[in-house]
Parts: C-alpha cells; sequence; structure tokens
C-alpha cells in the first residue's frame, strides 16, 4: 500500500517549485517534508525527484504524482455522498488540464468557469503547444488536454471539439514598409515575424500552404497569447493570431491579413482520462458546448 500523505507531499514538492514552499503549503517543517521524500523513495525503492532548483519529478515520480491525482478525482467523485472521515469539509478535488495558450485566450476559460462553478472543483491548467499536449496526458502529467493530436492516448477518450481557425495578420504599417509589393517570398524572408516558442510552427506552415513559400525570416520570440496580439498591432511583427482575438482589430482597421480570405484551421480533440468519470463527464460536456460555439465546426 502506498503512503499517500507522502505522495500529496512529493507532489507538493514539485507543484510549489521547492522543498521549504511545500513545507508552507503543508504547514510542516522543510526536514520532515525531506524525510517523506526519501521515506518514500526508499519505499518504491527508486528516486522520486532530482534536487535542484526547482525540483523535478523524475519518471517514477511523475507516474506517482498521476497516480495520486487520478484517486484524487476518484475521491471528488465520492465527497458529496461519503463524508469526510477527520470531520472537516470536504475537499475541492483539482482537475490537472493540458491546454494551448491560444485556446486559453480565445475560447477554453468560459468552459473552465463554468465547469468550476457548477462543480466547486478547482483547475490547475498546464500550457504547453497544441501538438505537444497529448505527450502531457500519456506522461500523467495531466487528465485532460485539448490537443491537435488525433490518436488516442491509452486509457483516454477523445472527442473532436472543431478547429481553431487562425489569420496571418499585421499592422497597416507594418503591412505597407513590408509588403507593399505583394506577399512572396522575397517579401515574407524580409518581413520578421513572431513566434510563440520553438515548437511554434503556424507560420510556417501558413506559409507553405496559403502561400507556397518556404519561410526562412527574422524572428521575436514572445511566448504569450496576448503578447502576439499587441506585437502585431504595434508593428513589431506580422504573426498567426486565432481569428476570434484578431476579429475585432480587422474590423476595425487596426489589423490587415497578410493575404485576405486565406485562414489556417487548426483541428483540435479533447482527450481525457476515464477515471472520475463524474468530474471530468461534466468538464468534457463544458468544454464541448464553448468548443461548439467558438471554434469551426469539425467536417
Amino acid at each position: 500500500m502506498l503512503d499517500y500523505p507522502a505522495l500529496a507531499t512529493l507532489a507538493a514538492v514539485v507543484r510549489e517549485g521547492g522543498f521549504e514552499r511545500a513545507a508552507a503549503r503543508l504547514g510542516v517543517t522543510p526536514s520532515a517534508v525531506s524525510q517523506r521524500v526519501r521515506a518514500l523513495e526508499e519505499r518504491v525503492g527508486g528516486i522520486l525527484v532530482v534536487r535542484g532548483q526547482p525540483p523535478v519529478a523524475t519518471g517514477l515520480g511523475t507516474r506517482l504524482i498521476a497516480h495520486l491525482e487520478r484517486v484524487r478525482l476518484l475521491e471528488g467523485d465520492l465527497a458529496p455522498v461519503v463524508p469526510p472521515s477527520d470531520g472537516a469539509g470536504p475537499v475541492r478535488p483539482t482537475v490537472r488540464v493540458a491546454v494551448n495558450a491560444d485556446s486559453l485566450a480565445a475560447w477554453f476559460m468560459p468552459a473552465a468557469a463554468r465547469f468550476a462553478a457548477a462543480t466547486d472543483a478547482l483547475l490547475d491548467l498546464a500550457l504547453d503547444d497544441e501538438g505537444r499536449t497529448a505527450d502531457r496526458l500519456r506522461s500523467g502529467e495531466v487528465v485532460a488536454a485539448v490537443t491537435a493530436d488525433p490518436v488516442p492516448v491509452p486509457g483516454c477518450r477523445i472527442r473532436p471539439l472543431g478547429s481553431l481557425r487562425y489569420v496571418a495578420v499585421a499592422s497597416p504599417g507594418f503591412h505597407l514598409r513590408h509588403f507593399a509589393d505583394g506577399v512572396d517570398a522575397a517579401a515574407l524572408s524580409r518581413a520578421p515575424i513572431l513566434r510563440f516558442d520553438g515548437h511554434d510552427r503556424l507560420q510556417d506552415r501558413w506559409a507553405r500552404e496559403r502561400a507556397g513559400v518556404d519561410l526562412d525570416a527574422p524572428t521575436h520570440w514572445v511566448p504569450s497569447a496576448q503578447g502576439f496580439l499587441e506585437g502585431a498591432l504595434l508593428g513589431l511583427g506580422w504573426a498567426m493570431n486565432p481569428l476570434a482575438l484578431a476579429g475585432p482589430h480587422l474590423a476595425a482597421g487596426r489589423l490587415v491579413e497578410l493575404l485576405p480570405g486565406r485562414p489556417l484551421d487548426v483541428p483540435l480533440h479533447w482527450q481525457a482520462v476515464r477515471l472520475g468519470a463524474g468530474l471530468i463527464d461534466r468538464l468534457t460536456r463544458a468544454v464541448t458546448v464553448e468548443a461548439r460555439a467558438r471554434l469551426v465546426p469539425p467536417a
């Protein structure tokens, strides 16, 4: 039998980013936190966390923390009918979800708010590229994900959500400076672009599929969905922005499309573990309803 208080301590060390912070969170001493983690490592026969700044869970540690999250989900489903044994109030379950930054900014938050209001559960949202969120699910870091990966993760349900529509946009001044003679290979090679991070390839995909160009351009790195939009508005570079965010600025003339009428649609899927069906099913319904209202319908 696993020591679940020790597992919760391990999770706190990783989540809080340090032994002292975990101790403050749990109301114990840093020494007690260290002893609990060490005892758990001796119990399972392996290192669970790499002691660094911040501490990082090993593969085994990640799997055990994921197991703890699933147990908490199951307990969350039982909370309405089984009172806590210590006489304290019910523990609010936390649901950890991986979601890409553009979805978070463009459509996901109303679903999150609706779910939290209906269940009193807490959400822990992990940001990652839409092509990598399913990896968070496979590793057990999260129990649900908005992902562009159409391959079902073992032990998870998958359903299409629709497509997030992107448009290539720039400020009118930027467009005049860099694309006065048209959007061609030469202009696209000179005009600065905005990228979210090293995994962001939407600009490359749009240039190849919509303009027939292999993109190789000066790059500004802007790891923020809001920063992406603001950077385009200020003329820092051109960027792929969700139409849901860029639309009002296009209508007002603050942004222009590089190639009008040539958006890029990115199909999204919802994947969630089969355990903890009550809470997960309610979150799935909230996400599905919001996606149906905000995304391009699936083909």
